[in-house]
Protein backbone atom coordinates (compact mmCIF):
# COMPACT_ATOMS: atom_id res chain seq x y z
CA UNK A 1 0.00 0.00 0.00
CA UNK A 2 1.68 3.25 -1.17
CA UNK A 3 1.84 5.53 1.81
CA UNK A 4 -0.10 8.49 1.97
CA UNK A 5 1.90 11.78 2.34
CA UNK A 6 1.08 15.29 1.89
CA UNK A 7 4.01 16.10 0.17
CA UNK A 8 2.59 13.20 -2.71
CA UNK A 9 -0.42 15.15 -3.39
CA UNK A 10 -0.98 12.27 -6.27
CA UNK A 11 -1.68 9.80 -4.43
CA UNK A 12 -4.57 11.07 -3.21
CA UNK A 13 -6.06 9.65 -5.99
CA UNK A 14 -5.86 6.48 -3.93
CA UNK A 15 -8.52 7.84 -1.37
CA UNK A 16 -12.04 5.94 -1.76
CA UNK A 17 -13.76 10.19 -1.22
CA UNK A 18 -12.34 11.12 -4.39
CA UNK A 19 -13.78 7.95 -6.47
CA UNK A 20 -14.42 8.16 -9.91
CA UNK A 21 -11.18 11.18 -10.37
CA UNK A 22 -9.82 9.21 -13.17
CA UNK A 23 -11.15 6.91 -16.12
CA UNK A 24 -11.19 3.29 -15.67
CA UNK A 25 -7.56 1.48 -16.63
CA UNK A 26 -8.12 -1.59 -17.66
CA UNK A 27 -4.56 -2.90 -17.63
CA UNK A 28 -4.02 -2.02 -13.46
CA UNK A 29 -7.90 -3.24 -12.89
CA UNK A 30 -6.10 -6.63 -14.37
CA UNK A 31 -2.96 -6.09 -12.15
CA UNK A 32 -4.83 -5.32 -9.01
CA UNK A 33 -7.12 -8.26 -9.71
CA UNK A 34 -4.51 -10.74 -9.81
CA UNK A 35 -2.44 -9.40 -7.04
CA UNK A 36 -5.74 -9.36 -4.61
CA UNK A 37 -5.93 -13.38 -5.61
CA UNK A 38 -2.09 -14.06 -4.46
CA UNK A 39 -2.64 -12.09 -1.43
CA UNK A 40 -5.46 -13.94 -0.69
CA UNK A 41 -3.37 -17.16 -2.05
CA UNK A 42 -0.76 -16.19 0.69
CA UNK A 43 -3.58 -17.50 3.65
CA UNK A 44 -4.87 -19.81 1.73
CA UNK A 45 -3.24 -21.90 1.07
CA UNK A 46 -0.15 -20.39 1.55
CA UNK A 47 -0.07 -19.09 5.36
CA UNK A 48 -2.35 -22.35 6.26
CA UNK A 49 0.28 -24.74 5.06
CA UNK A 50 3.23 -23.18 5.90
CA UNK A 51 1.92 -22.95 9.83
CA UNK A 52 0.20 -26.86 9.49
CA UNK A 53 3.65 -28.24 8.30
CA UNK A 54 5.41 -26.41 11.26
CA UNK A 55 3.00 -28.28 14.13
CA UNK A 56 2.51 -31.03 15.14
CA UNK A 57 0.53 -33.64 13.47
CA UNK A 58 -2.36 -33.81 16.50
CA UNK A 59 -2.34 -29.93 15.89
CA UNK A 60 -2.30 -29.48 11.96
CA UNK A 61 -6.25 -29.01 11.63
CA UNK A 62 -7.05 -26.86 14.31
CA UNK A 63 -4.45 -24.85 12.73
CA UNK A 64 -5.66 -25.09 9.14
CA UNK A 65 -9.34 -24.37 10.78
CA UNK A 66 -8.06 -20.75 12.40
CA UNK A 67 -6.42 -19.85 9.28
CA UNK A 68 -9.95 -20.63 7.46
CA UNK A 69 -12.22 -18.97 9.73
CA UNK A 70 -9.83 -15.97 10.49
CA UNK A 71 -10.57 -15.21 6.26
CA UNK A 72 -14.34 -15.87 6.95
CA UNK A 73 -14.45 -13.29 9.70
CA UNK A 74 -12.37 -10.71 8.31
CA UNK A 75 -13.98 -10.75 5.43
CA UNK A 76 -17.55 -9.77 6.87
CA UNK A 77 -16.07 -7.24 9.45
CA UNK A 78 -14.37 -5.61 6.31
CA UNK A 79 -17.65 -5.55 4.72
CA UNK A 80 -19.51 -4.83 7.78
CA UNK A 81 -17.67 -1.35 8.55
CA UNK A 82 -13.44 -1.91 9.26
CA UNK A 83 -13.06 -1.03 5.47
CA UNK A 84 -15.43 2.49 6.11
CA UNK A 85 -13.51 3.02 9.36
CA UNK A 86 -9.48 2.78 7.51
CA UNK A 87 -10.54 4.67 4.59
CA UNK A 88 -14.10 6.44 5.01
CA UNK A 89 -13.48 10.03 5.61
CA UNK A 90 -13.61 10.96 9.52
CA UNK A 91 -14.31 14.21 9.57
CA UNK A 92 -13.78 15.89 12.67
CA UNK A 93 -11.69 12.66 13.92
CA UNK A 94 -10.03 12.30 10.63
CA UNK A 95 -6.70 12.27 12.07
CA UNK A 96 -7.22 8.95 14.29
CA UNK A 97 -9.96 7.48 12.41
CA UNK A 98 -12.31 7.20 9.25
CA UNK A 99 -16.31 7.23 8.96
CA UNK A 100 -19.15 4.90 8.85
CA UNK A 101 -20.27 5.86 5.85
CA UNK A 102 -18.61 3.38 3.70
CA UNK A 103 -20.02 0.51 5.89
CA UNK A 104 -22.00 -2.31 3.69
CA UNK A 105 -20.84 -0.57 1.07
CA UNK A 106 -24.41 1.60 0.53
CA UNK A 107 -23.42 3.74 -2.59
CA UNK A 108 -20.90 1.23 -4.74
CA UNK A 109 -21.50 0.68 -7.79
CA UNK A 110 -19.54 -1.37 -10.62
CA UNK A 111 -18.68 2.19 -12.18
CA UNK A 112 -17.30 3.93 -9.11
CA UNK A 113 -13.36 4.29 -9.34
CA UNK A 114 -10.36 4.75 -6.59
CA UNK A 115 -7.98 5.99 -9.06
CA UNK A 116 -8.73 4.48 -11.76
CA UNK A 117 -9.49 1.21 -10.70
CA UNK A 118 -13.31 0.02 -9.60
CA UNK A 119 -13.59 0.54 -5.53
CA UNK A 120 -15.01 -3.03 -5.64
CA UNK A 121 -11.45 -4.29 -6.74
CA UNK A 122 -10.03 -1.83 -4.30
CA UNK A 123 -12.01 -3.38 -1.32
CA UNK A 124 -11.11 -6.86 -1.86
CA UNK A 125 -7.32 -5.93 -2.40
CA UNK A 126 -7.36 -3.99 1.58
CA UNK A 127 -9.62 -7.23 2.36
CA UNK A 128 -6.44 -9.66 1.81
CA UNK A 129 -4.30 -7.72 3.61
CA UNK A 130 -6.98 -7.40 7.22
CA UNK A 131 -7.04 -11.11 6.29
CA UNK A 132 -3.53 -12.07 6.71
CA UNK A 133 -2.54 -9.68 10.03
CA UNK A 134 -4.40 -11.61 12.43
CA UNK A 135 -4.05 -14.93 10.80
CA UNK A 136 0.02 -14.46 11.01
CA UNK A 137 -0.99 -13.98 15.22
CA UNK A 138 -1.75 -17.38 14.74
CA UNK A 139 1.90 -19.06 15.03
CA UNK A 140 2.24 -17.47 18.24
CA UNK A 141 -0.69 -19.48 20.56
CA UNK A 142 -0.81 -22.53 17.99
CA UNK A 143 -1.37 -25.65 19.84
CA UNK A 144 -2.87 -24.55 23.06
CA UNK A 145 -5.59 -21.64 22.35
CA UNK A 146 -9.43 -22.37 22.67
CA UNK A 147 -10.83 -22.03 19.32
CA UNK A 148 -13.40 -19.96 20.61
CA UNK A 149 -11.07 -17.94 22.49
CA UNK A 150 -8.89 -17.12 18.97
CA UNK A 151 -12.35 -16.50 17.09
CA UNK A 152 -13.30 -13.65 19.67
CA UNK A 153 -9.56 -12.22 20.13
CA UNK A 154 -9.14 -12.19 15.70
CA UNK A 155 -12.20 -9.88 15.66
CA UNK A 156 -11.99 -7.56 18.15
CA UNK A 157 -8.19 -7.33 17.91
CA UNK A 158 -9.16 -6.45 14.16
CA UNK A 159 -11.39 -3.80 15.33
CA UNK A 160 -8.93 -1.93 17.85
CA UNK A 161 -5.78 -2.31 16.73
CA UNK A 162 -6.00 -3.41 12.98
CA UNK A 163 -7.97 -0.68 11.84
CA UNK A 164 -7.06 2.39 13.64
CA UNK A 165 -2.91 1.81 12.81
CA UNK A 166 -4.01 1.10 9.26
CA UNK A 167 -5.87 4.09 8.76
CA UNK A 168 -3.28 6.09 10.42
CA UNK A 169 -0.59 5.17 7.91
CA UNK A 170 -2.72 3.86 4.90
CA UNK A 171 -5.98 6.03 5.60
CA UNK A 172 -4.71 9.53 5.53
CA UNK A 173 -4.63 9.52 9.43
CA UNK A 174 -1.81 11.57 11.24
CA UNK A 175 1.22 9.47 10.34
CA UNK A 176 0.72 9.18 6.96
CA UNK A 177 0.43 13.09 7.50
CA UNK A 178 4.05 13.03 9.21
CA UNK A 179 5.07 11.41 5.63
CA UNK A 180 6.04 7.96 7.20
CA UNK A 181 6.76 5.17 4.69
CA UNK A 182 5.30 1.83 4.56
CA UNK A 183 4.99 0.62 0.96
CA UNK A 184 3.17 -2.65 1.49
CA UNK A 185 3.09 -3.55 5.66
CA UNK A 186 6.01 -3.67 7.36
CA UNK A 187 4.27 -1.31 10.06
CA UNK A 188 0.60 -2.12 9.40
CA UNK A 189 1.00 -5.75 9.00
CA UNK A 190 4.41 -7.26 9.91
CA UNK A 191 5.32 -4.95 12.99
CA UNK A 192 1.59 -4.82 14.08
CA UNK A 193 1.16 -8.53 14.05
CA UNK A 194 4.45 -9.22 15.52
CA UNK A 195 4.15 -7.62 18.78
CA UNK A 196 0.48 -9.21 19.10
CA UNK A 197 1.87 -12.29 18.65
CA UNK A 198 4.97 -12.20 21.89
CA UNK A 199 2.26 -10.60 24.15
CA UNK A 200 0.00 -13.47 23.51
CA UNK A 201 2.55 -15.76 23.97
CA UNK A 202 3.54 -14.25 27.34
CA UNK A 203 -0.21 -14.05 28.01
CA UNK A 204 -1.04 -18.28 27.31
CA UNK A 205 2.10 -19.38 28.62
CA UNK A 206 4.09 -22.41 27.22
CA UNK A 207 3.38 -25.20 25.51
CA UNK A 208 3.41 -28.53 28.19
CA UNK A 209 6.72 -29.32 27.90
CA UNK A 210 8.32 -26.62 26.17
CA UNK A 211 11.30 -25.87 26.45
CA UNK A 212 13.01 -29.77 27.25
CA UNK A 213 10.53 -31.69 24.83
CA UNK A 214 10.79 -31.43 20.93
CA UNK A 215 8.58 -29.97 19.40
CA UNK A 216 9.79 -30.89 15.45
CA UNK A 217 7.49 -29.90 12.27
CA UNK A 218 4.89 -32.90 12.28
CA UNK A 219 5.24 -32.23 8.14
CA UNK A 220 8.15 -30.20 6.20
CA UNK A 221 6.77 -31.11 2.63
CA UNK A 222 3.61 -29.15 3.91
CA UNK A 223 6.08 -26.41 5.54
CA UNK A 224 7.76 -25.59 1.93
CA UNK A 225 4.85 -25.94 -0.11
CA UNK A 226 3.00 -23.24 1.89
CA UNK A 227 6.58 -21.53 1.83
CA UNK A 228 6.83 -21.42 -2.39
CA UNK A 229 3.40 -20.12 -2.26
CA UNK A 230 3.79 -17.44 -0.07
CA UNK A 231 6.86 -16.42 -1.89
CA UNK A 232 4.86 -16.33 -4.99
CA UNK A 233 1.77 -14.58 -3.13
CA UNK A 234 4.17 -11.77 -1.88
CA UNK A 235 4.75 -10.28 -5.60
CA UNK A 236 0.66 -9.67 -5.05
CA UNK A 237 1.61 -8.32 -1.66
CA UNK A 238 4.26 -6.24 -2.40
CA UNK A 239 3.77 -5.86 -6.22
CA UNK A 240 -0.26 -5.10 -6.12
CA UNK A 241 0.49 -2.35 -3.76
CA UNK A 242 1.94 0.05 -6.44
CA UNK A 243 -1.91 0.07 -7.38
CA UNK A 244 -0.84 0.52 -11.11
CA UNK A 245 0.78 -1.86 -13.53
CA UNK A 246 3.77 0.41 -14.31
CA UNK A 247 7.51 0.06 -13.38
CA UNK A 248 7.10 1.06 -10.17
CA UNK A 249 5.51 -2.81 -9.23
CA UNK A 250 7.98 -4.01 -11.22
CA UNK A 251 10.85 -2.44 -9.14
CA UNK A 252 9.01 -3.99 -5.40
CA UNK A 253 8.80 -7.45 -7.60
CA UNK A 254 12.69 -7.26 -8.21
CA UNK A 255 13.68 -5.69 -4.78
CA UNK A 256 11.21 -8.73 -3.13
CA UNK A 257 12.48 -11.50 -4.63
CA UNK A 258 16.38 -10.63 -4.16
CA UNK A 259 15.92 -9.93 -0.61
CA UNK A 260 13.52 -13.63 -0.21
CA UNK A 261 16.53 -14.72 -1.76
CA UNK A 262 19.38 -12.84 0.38
CA UNK A 263 17.54 -13.85 3.47
CA UNK A 264 16.91 -17.01 2.68
CA UNK A 265 21.03 -17.84 1.84
CA UNK A 266 21.98 -15.75 5.05
CA UNK A 267 20.11 -17.75 7.20
CA UNK A 268 21.11 -20.97 6.15
CA UNK A 269 24.87 -20.01 6.04
CA UNK A 270 24.78 -18.67 9.42
CA UNK A 271 23.01 -21.59 10.48
CA UNK A 272 25.12 -24.14 8.33
CA UNK A 273 28.18 -22.78 10.29
CA UNK A 274 26.44 -23.09 14.12
CA UNK A 275 24.85 -26.02 13.57
CA UNK A 276 27.16 -28.09 10.94
CA UNK A 277 24.18 -28.58 8.96
CA UNK A 278 21.87 -26.56 6.40
CA UNK A 279 18.31 -27.22 7.14
CA UNK A 280 15.07 -26.86 5.34
CA UNK A 281 13.24 -25.40 8.15
CA UNK A 282 15.91 -22.41 8.08
CA UNK A 283 16.22 -21.74 4.48
CA UNK A 284 12.35 -20.98 4.21
CA UNK A 285 12.54 -19.46 7.75
CA UNK A 286 14.95 -16.59 6.00
CA UNK A 287 12.73 -16.49 3.06
CA UNK A 288 10.08 -15.10 5.43
CA UNK A 289 12.29 -13.10 7.11
CA UNK A 290 13.17 -11.84 4.27
CA UNK A 291 10.09 -10.97 2.16
CA UNK A 292 8.56 -9.32 5.77
CA UNK A 293 11.64 -7.12 5.99
CA UNK A 294 11.65 -5.70 2.51
CA UNK A 295 8.48 -5.21 2.56
CA UNK A 296 7.95 -1.38 4.12
CA UNK A 297 10.11 -0.35 1.79
CA UNK A 298 10.05 -2.61 -1.72
CA UNK A 299 8.29 0.76 -3.50
CA UNK A 300 11.32 2.83 -2.22
CA UNK A 301 14.37 1.30 -2.70
CA UNK A 302 16.19 -0.27 -5.68
CA UNK A 303 17.99 -3.71 -5.75
CA UNK A 304 21.21 -2.45 -3.47
CA UNK A 305 18.51 -2.11 -0.72
CA UNK A 306 16.72 -5.05 -1.50
CA UNK A 307 20.10 -7.39 -1.29
CA UNK A 308 21.37 -5.56 1.98
CA UNK A 309 18.11 -5.41 3.46
CA UNK A 310 17.57 -9.30 2.85
CA UNK A 311 20.89 -9.59 4.44
CA UNK A 312 20.24 -8.45 7.46
CA UNK A 313 16.97 -9.96 7.72
CA UNK A 314 18.43 -13.07 7.16
CA UNK A 315 21.15 -12.43 9.86
CA UNK A 316 19.10 -10.51 12.38
CA UNK A 317 16.02 -12.68 12.47
CA UNK A 318 17.72 -15.80 12.82
CA UNK A 319 19.35 -14.74 16.51
CA UNK A 320 16.22 -12.67 17.33
CA UNK A 321 14.90 -16.19 16.91
CA UNK A 322 17.43 -18.01 18.91
CA UNK A 323 17.51 -15.16 21.36
CA UNK A 324 13.55 -15.57 22.07
CA UNK A 325 13.66 -19.21 22.42
CA UNK A 326 16.93 -19.93 24.13
CA UNK A 327 17.47 -17.26 26.38
CA UNK A 328 14.22 -15.80 27.10
CA UNK A 329 12.74 -19.29 26.91
CA UNK A 330 9.25 -17.31 25.43
CA UNK A 331 6.86 -19.89 23.52
CA UNK A 332 6.17 -18.02 20.46
CA UNK A 333 5.33 -21.62 18.85
CA UNK A 334 6.50 -20.35 15.40
CA UNK A 335 8.71 -17.37 15.49
CA UNK A 336 6.22 -14.83 14.85
CA UNK A 337 8.12 -11.87 16.39
CA UNK A 338 11.34 -12.56 15.31
CA UNK A 339 10.93 -13.35 12.27
CA UNK A 340 7.93 -10.81 11.31
CA UNK A 341 8.26 -8.26 14.31
CA UNK A 342 12.11 -8.06 14.40
CA UNK A 343 11.84 -8.19 10.00
CA UNK A 344 9.21 -5.02 10.33
CA UNK A 345 10.98 -3.25 12.82
CA UNK A 346 14.44 -3.23 10.80
CA UNK A 347 12.28 -3.10 7.10
CA UNK A 348 10.89 -0.28 8.23
CA UNK A 349 13.85 1.53 9.67
CA UNK A 350 16.18 0.76 6.49
CA UNK A 351 13.35 2.06 4.08
CA UNK A 352 14.36 5.80 5.28
CA UNK A 353 18.00 4.71 4.57
CA UNK A 354 17.81 2.59 1.00
CA UNK A 355 15.04 5.34 -0.33
CA UNK A 356 17.79 7.74 -0.45
CA UNK A 357 19.03 7.93 -4.65
CA UNK A 358 22.36 8.42 -3.37
CA UNK A 359 21.95 4.35 -2.43
CA UNK A 360 20.10 3.45 -5.02
CA UNK A 361 16.28 4.26 -3.98
CA UNK A 362 13.96 5.89 -5.86
CA UNK A 363 14.44 9.27 -3.44
CA UNK A 364 13.14 10.92 -0.56
CA UNK A 365 10.62 13.28 -0.33
CA UNK A 366 11.51 17.32 -1.41
CA UNK A 367 13.71 18.42 1.43
CA UNK A 368 14.07 15.82 3.85
CA UNK A 369 17.24 13.99 4.71
CA UNK A 370 18.01 10.29 5.33
CA UNK A 371 17.78 10.81 9.29
CA UNK A 372 14.36 12.88 9.18
CA UNK A 373 12.98 10.16 7.83
CA UNK A 374 14.40 7.52 9.55
CA UNK A 375 13.03 9.55 12.75
CA UNK A 376 9.57 9.49 11.49
CA UNK A 377 9.72 5.67 10.61
CA UNK A 378 10.80 4.84 14.10
CA UNK A 379 8.22 7.49 15.42
CA UNK A 380 5.73 4.44 13.56
CA UNK A 381 7.03 1.98 14.57
CA UNK A 382 7.29 2.99 18.29
CA UNK A 383 3.59 3.88 18.16
CA UNK A 384 2.48 0.99 16.67
CA UNK A 385 4.00 -1.12 19.29
CA UNK A 386 2.89 0.34 22.04
CA UNK A 387 -0.82 0.62 21.07
CA UNK A 388 -0.62 -3.18 19.47
CA UNK A 389 1.29 -4.03 22.48
CA UNK A 390 -1.07 -2.55 24.60
CA UNK A 391 -4.37 -3.31 23.16
CA UNK A 392 -3.30 -7.10 22.52
CA UNK A 393 -2.96 -7.64 26.42
CA UNK A 394 -6.14 -5.69 26.88
CA UNK A 395 -7.70 -8.23 24.70
CA UNK A 396 -6.52 -11.34 25.61
CA UNK A 397 -7.10 -10.26 29.78
CA UNK A 398 -10.36 -9.55 28.71
CA UNK A 399 -11.09 -13.09 27.42
CA UNK A 400 -9.21 -14.99 29.93
CA UNK A 401 -11.53 -13.93 32.47
CA UNK A 402 -14.54 -14.21 30.34
CA UNK A 403 -14.37 -17.22 27.98
CA UNK A 404 -10.81 -18.67 29.48
CA UNK A 405 -7.62 -18.31 26.47
CA UNK A 406 -6.61 -22.25 26.71
CA UNK A 407 -7.78 -25.96 26.79
CA UNK A 408 -6.90 -27.62 29.86
CA UNK A 409 -3.37 -29.94 30.40
CA UNK A 410 -4.90 -32.86 28.85
CA UNK A 411 -6.65 -31.34 26.02
CA UNK A 412 -3.22 -30.18 25.14
CA UNK A 413 -1.91 -33.69 25.66
CA UNK A 414 -4.47 -35.37 23.39
CA UNK A 415 -4.34 -33.11 21.10
CA UNK A 416 -6.68 -29.53 19.38
CA UNK A 417 -7.53 -31.48 16.51
CA UNK A 418 -10.07 -34.28 18.18
CA UNK A 419 -10.86 -32.37 21.41
CA UNK A 420 -11.90 -28.41 19.10
CA UNK A 421 -12.87 -30.48 16.30
CA UNK A 422 -13.67 -34.34 16.73
CA UNK A 423 -11.42 -34.49 13.63
CA UNK A 424 -8.00 -35.71 12.80
CA UNK A 425 -5.59 -34.93 10.05
CA UNK A 426 -4.13 -38.42 9.40
CA UNK A 427 -6.17 -41.58 10.05
CA UNK A 428 -4.18 -44.68 11.29
CA UNK A 429 -4.16 -47.56 8.96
Amino acid sequence: MITFNKKLTSLCLLLPSVAGAAELNTGNTAWILTSTALVLFMTLPGLSLFYGGLVRSKNVLSVLMQCFSITCIVSLLWLAGAYSLVFADGGTFQPLIGGLSKAFLPDLGVNKLVGDIPETVYFMFQMTFAIITPALIVGAFAERMKFSAMLWFSGLWLIFVYLPICHWIWGGGWLSELGVRDFAGGIVIHVNAGIAALVAALVLGHRKGFPTTAMPPHNMTMVVTGAGMLWVGWFGFNGGSALKADGNAGMAILVTHIAAAAGSLTWMIIEWKRFNRPSVLGIVTGMVAGLGTITPASGYVGPLGGLVIGIVAGAVCFHATQYIKRVLVIDDSLDVFPVHGVGGIIGSLLTGVFSAKSLGGLGLDQGVSILEQVGVQTLAVTVTLIWSGLFSFLILKALEKTIGLRVTSDEEQEGLDIVLHEETGYHKL
